[in-house]
């Protein structure tokens, strides 16, 4: 029996990603929905109520924290 070695087919140069590459926002604006949507609710009205709200407080980083 064959046991596979994941490890084996990995390039030397093939790393974890850093975390200044993982960025979900392109430099465009944050709506409500977007905050909805990455805290993994449904879009109703109270939730973007909630959105907006966030996003009053901490400004388009709000969807940075929610995001891994």
């Amino acid at each position: 029996m064959s046991t596979s070695q994941p490890d084996a087919s990995r390039s030397s140069g093939d790393r974890c990603t850093p975390d200044h590459v993982l960025h979900a926002r392109t430099g465009t604006d944050v709506s409500p929905e977007d905050v909805v949507l990455a805290a993994g609710r449904d879009i109703t009205p109270r939730n973007l109520e909630w959105a907006r709200r966030k996003l009053e407080t901490e400004g388009p980083a709000a969807l940075d924290k929610l995001l891994p």
